[in-house]
Order: structure tokens, then sequence, then C-alpha cells
């Protein structure tokens, strides 16, 4: 019987947005990035057609083996780049491909400061560069789709970031702390919808069963920056039935589904 533990759920569906700009500069851009406003609601990203269902099949991670759940991991990765690869390719935004780094201690440098207690995968736009803490908690059941799903989430921000998203969020004056919160939310629950489209995308060569998708749903918590347990499980299923980030435009969704 599954139970999963405290310490992993106080940090599975975690990440931490931090304010910048991207210092790479990619080789082509046949497009302008899309920004303010625009960038947020009427996104090309949004209008790029589902994912391609290319085969990703999962490496082995053993519970509690550090080693094969990094190799998992890097694996996942290269399923991502591809496919979100192609996926700017078809609206000729730019792409580039994340910096990646795996952890088993906190307070290692990410880029935008020390990774945080109480996160489990962050992602850094100064430095495009997603670093993901292979903690205690996620190791003991690194058999599950945790890692799959978190890698993912994260993914949605690097993509969020090379679409103009995360850079219009942040470029927006806020008046305080409480006034940033509804806003973000919509940054999370999209990279949340992100997620599940692309793991909808390539389920069928996963070989897993449907359970193992609820599990990540039922372990969805609330949290005043990620939304309700209740809409965090509705994004990642818009997400994953739809293959689309055209499912993903929390910028125009009801304030209900975002809250």
């Amino acid at each position: 019987m599954r139970t999963p533990l405290i310490t992993l759920l106080s940090g599975v569906l975690a990440s931490l947005l931090f304010a910048g700009t991207a210092s790479a500069v990619p080789t082509e851009q046949v497009r302008p990035v899309p920004k303010g406003k625009t960038a947020l609601v009427a996104n090309p990203i949004y209008k790029s057609g589902k994912l391609e269902p290319d085969p990703c099949p999962e490496q082995p991670a053993y519970d509690n083996d550090l080693e094969s759940a990094e190799a998992y991991l890097n694996a996942v990765l290269d399923c991502l780049n591809e496919g979100w690869g192609y996926q700017f390719s078809k609206v000729e935004l730019p792409f580039s491909k994340p910096r990646f780094s795996v952890t088993s201690r906190l307070g290692v440098p990410t880029g935008c400061g020390k990774f945080p207690r109480g996160a489990q995968a962050v992602y850094c736009p100064v430095n495009k560069k997603i670093t993901f803490y292979l903690s205690k908690g996620i190791l003991s059941q690194a058999s599950e789709l945790f890692l799959f799903q978190v890698l993912a989430h994260e993914y949605g921000h690097h993509v969020q970031q090379l679409s103009g998203i995360m850079t219009a969020f942040n470029s927006r004056k806020y008046k305080n702390a409480k006034a940033v919160l509804p806003e973000l939310r919509k940054i999370e629950l999209q990279a949340e919808c992100l997620s599940g489209a692309f793991l909808g995308s390539v389920w069928r060569s996963l070989d897993r069963r449907e359970s193992d998708f609820r599990y990540v749903l039922n372990a969805a918590y609330s949290t005043a920056t990620h939304g309700t347990a209740k809409n965090i499980a509705y994004w990642l299923t818009r997400g994953f039935q739809q293959d689309s980030p055209g499912a993903c435009n929390t910028f125009t969704a009801p304030r209900s589904r975002v809250s």
C-alpha cells in the first residue's frame, strides 16, 4: 500500500521563481518572443498544437538509490528537450535547452541564490537552470511517477521563460507580496498543466498504470503560491488529457480555477 511520506508531500510540487533575465542568447530567432500582456494571454506557444507523441521509455529508478534516480532524470530531460524543442519550432520561437543539476543537499547555489528548504526542484531564469533536490523523501519512492512529474513541472517554467511568459510576469509591478500571489499561482498552475501535457503525450511509451497518475494527483496539497489541491489536480489533468500547451492558458481562466 502506498503511503506518501510527509517530507515528500511537503516538497514534491514545490518550486521557486526568481526575477531575472536569461543570459543565454539562442543561435536562431525566426520570430520575436512576445512581451507584456500578449505573452501571457495570447502566446504563440498556446497555438502550437498537440505535443508529438514521441516514445520516452523510462530508465529504471530504484527506491533509495540516488545514482539510478539521477540517470532516470537525465533520460527524462532528453525527452523533454526533444519534445519541447520541436514544439517551439512549430511556432518559430527560439529554443534552447536548460542547464540541469542534481543535488542531495540543501543550500547549493542555483544561479538565483541557494537552494531553499521546502522545495523539491527550482528553476532559475537568470541562467536557465533546473536544480533538482533528490531528498530522502522522494528517493524512497523513486519508482513512482514523482520524479518525472516534478522535472516536467520545472521544465514548464523553462517553457514559460523561453516563450516570454515568465519575463512578462517578472516585469509587472506589484504593490506588495499579497498582490503578486494571484499571478504567481497562474504561473505555477500553468507549469503544472504543461507538465501534464508532456506527460500525456508520452504516456503510452511509459508502460504505466492509470493508478500511477492518480497517485500523483492525490499527492497534491494546497499552498498560497501554487493554489488549491483541487486546482493543481485540475490543471495537471487538463494538460494530461489534451496533450497541448493550448490547454494551459491560466491567464484567461476564471478566478475560481486559479485560486
